[in-house]
């Protein structure tokens, strides 16, 4: 899958804030399933077995932003403490000074539970301070809650725009199960829903007909259906306002040709109660007034097996019947055991979370489908296409092929040609094979020619720090773009900020730098990027538009194979400071669009857009692991063995 997962990443000796789904059903103080605990356990336990210390974050309920003690996830906390074989610590807040002590105190391979994170009003609001706050707990930020993808939430979401987030075991397996099959599902493919009301599945509907080959409907929707065919549907529950909806998709499905399977029969009562006279009506014959559909008949559920009997993919959301009262049970209990069989013939099985999971659990078949979602809203969702905010900020991996990643250092003033060679060397042993993305050395023009030299026979390329737009002249201290290409350099970084501002180049000059490197065969580095003072005014977007659109005037499609534009907010320069993953990843897609503005869509998609300002080990998985990051430019950090493990972080990123 795209995306990163806990076994992607060095967790040696980090913080790691986990959230997992804790959102158990506890009566008088006691849990009464705790599946959910259970299942987070495998990802607990590879967390702590890689040496982290782990903090745990969970809702539970619907206290509204509010302390209330029946929602307290100590007695989650006490159990999972015994059932785990490491020390389980809790704390009966979410944030402030007892939460920071205990975080402190936390040694590698200790847990910590938080207090419900539904307590806090800013959770669901997913506030930014929150955010901030829980993020400052940790290193890495894992996501193992998939039913609670669906909502961006501060402590999925919030917290995985501030450090980075990948993903636990059972998020890793709703991706690969429920996405696959919304993506690339293996075929004949099918669809079994159920449940009460067609408004709840029309967008799951509609998103399925452009996979499924076939669409079986059960439960309490499908008398909308029959209702919208004209059947007699007695006093059974339907949907009058959406039988038009109902009359659109029995069309849609045949323009798409996707086999809309309906029940052929129906077990009818006249009250919804145990113990009560129940019988089985034909559709076509009708449901008599007083009586009312409350599951599927034999008959359906013998065309239901005949025409599942080839299916490759089955995904099942929504009861057949009402499976809460054995007496109209059977209907859900039978496809759910259809379905087991036919998995263990080698279909892959997925149940979407909500009631059919509860009836899987009901009647002991769970274990015996290929994936049992955790997950209902989301599962739905998923289902019908969207993309869920809380996957969609799970790092991603990078693939080899979809740009060019860079990692270039600028050495800027610094590094005597003794030290300089000494240090390349050791480079060029380490990193100097690299194939996966590309190492550029920006170094003074006084060690050119022999880092060069060295790196020769490695693919490490080598970058000028700027150069004058001149061939040549009366000049006095400049160097010219065909010096440059003399002595076997590749690069020039071109519009640095000091460039710019202690040295003061203007958009125009760089421009002209721009085009003379071009020209001469030279590629380019080309930098942008804003003070503190245009950030806090909000011209971030502003100066580096103008400085883009001015540095590239006069640069053709073509040329923009050979320039890397890399964005270095000047407040982070030195200083320590670094934009978040989401403040970078913001800056780097408004300039990707402006390039697809400027050029067209293909240029702005090959375009390398690199980060930098204060980029070192700490921060650059957060940052590169963003979609429009390739890479980063990279000072202090680069002059040293940090650079190695830059490279090295970069690696594990790209498969």
């Amino acid at each position: 899958m795209s995306k990163m997962t806990i076994k992607d990443i060095d967790l040696k000796d980090k913080k790691v804030i986990m959230r997992v789904d804790f959102n158990v059903p506890i009566k008088d103080g006691k849990i009464t399933d705790e599946t959910r605990i259970k299942a987070a356990i495998p990802s607990i336990n590879y967390v702590l077995e890689k040496g982290a210390k782990v903090i745990l974050l969970s809702h539970l309920g619907r206290p509204k932003g509010e302390r209330t003690p029946e929602f307290s996830l100590k007695p989650v906390a006490e159990r999972l403490n015994e059932i785990i074989d490491n020390e389980v610590k809790f704390v009966d807040d979410t944030r402030g000074e007892k939460v920071d002590k205990a975080v402190e105190s936390l040694k590698s391979g200790e847990i910590l539970v938080l207090e419900n994170t539904r307590f806090e009003k800013g959770e669901k609001k997913n506030d930014e301070e929150l955010s901030n706050y829980w993020a400052s707990l940790a290193d890495i930020h894992v996501n193992d809650a998939f039913g609670t993808a669906h909502r961006a939430h501060a402590s999925n979401v919030g917290i995985a725009s501030v450090i980075p987030s990948v993903a636990g075991f059972l998020m890793e397996k709703e991706i690969k199960f429920i996405g696959g099959v919304t993506e690339n599902p293996e075929k004949p493919y099918a669809v079994i829903l159920g449940g009460a009301k067609v408004s709840d599945k029309i967008g799951v509907i509609k998103n399925l007909m452009n996979e499924a080959n076939k669409i079986f409907i059960g439960g309490a929707m499908m008398f909308t259906f029959l209702k919208a065919l004209d059947k007699k549907i007695g006093s059974s529950k339907f949907e009058e306002d959406k039988i038009d909806l109902a009359k659109e998709l029995i069309k849609e499905a045949k323009e798409k040709n996707v086999e809309l399977i309906l029940p052929t029969d129906a077990v009818v009562a006249q009250k919804l109660e145990t113990g009560v006279e129940k019988k089985i009506v034909s559709i076509d014959d009708g449901i008599e007034e007083g009586w009312m559909g409350l599951d599927i008949g034999p008959k359906t559920l013998e065309l239901f097996k005949n025409e599942l009997s080839n299916m490759k993919t089955i995904v099942w959301n929504g009861p057949m019947g009402v499976f809460e009262i054995d007496d109209f049970a059977e209907g859900t209990k039978q496809v759910a055991q259809l379905i087991a069989d036919l998995t263990d013939k080698g279909t892959t099985s997925i149940i979407g979370g909500g009631d059919s999971a509860a009836a899987a659990e009901k009647f002991g078949l769970a274990q015996k489908f290929s994936h049992v979602s955790t997950g209902g809203g989301a599962s739905l969702e998923y289902l019908e296409g969207n993309e869920l905010p809380g996957i969609k900020s799970i790092a991603n991996k990078k693939r080899l092929g979809e740009r060019n990643f860079i990692l270039a250092g600028n050495w800027k003033m610094n590094k005597t040609n003794t030290e300089a060679s000494a240090f390349v060397n050791k480079l060029v042993g380490q990193i100097g094979n690299e194939n996966k993305f590309e190492i550029i050395l920006g170094v003074p023009y006084t060690a050119l020619d022999r880092v060069a030299d060295i790196t020769r026979s490695s693919k490490i390329k080598v970058a000028a720090e700027n150069m004058y737009f001149e061939d040549s002249g009366a000049f006095t201290g400049e160097i010219s773009a065909k010096m440059l290409k003399d002595i076997n350099t590749e690069y020039v970084i071109l519009g640095h900020s000091e460039r710019r501002n202690i040295f003061k180049e203007t958009d125009e000059e760089i421009n002209k730098k721009v085009k003379k490197a071009l020209s001469n065969e030279l590629k380019v580095i080309l930098c942008v990027g804003e003070l503190l003072e245009e950030r806090e005014d909000g011209l971030t977007l502003n100066v580096v538009e103008r400085q883009i659109k001015k540095g590239l005037k006069g640069v053709t499609k073509e040329d923009m194979s050979n320039v890397v534009i890399a964005y270095e907010p000047v407040w982070a320069i030195g200083t320590g400071k670094v934009a978040t993953p989401k403040q970078a990843q913001d800056t780097h897609e408004s300039i990707r669009r402006l390039i697809s503005e400027i050029y067209d869509q293909d240029v702005a998609n090959s375009t390398s857009i690199l980060y930098g300002g204060s980029v070192k080990p700490e921060n650059i998985f957060g940052l590169f692991s963003k979609p429009d990051i390739d890479g980063g430019l990279v000072g202090g950090a680069s002059l040293k063995e940090d650079f190695i493990e830059l490279a090295n972080i970069m690696r594990d990123i790209i498969v």
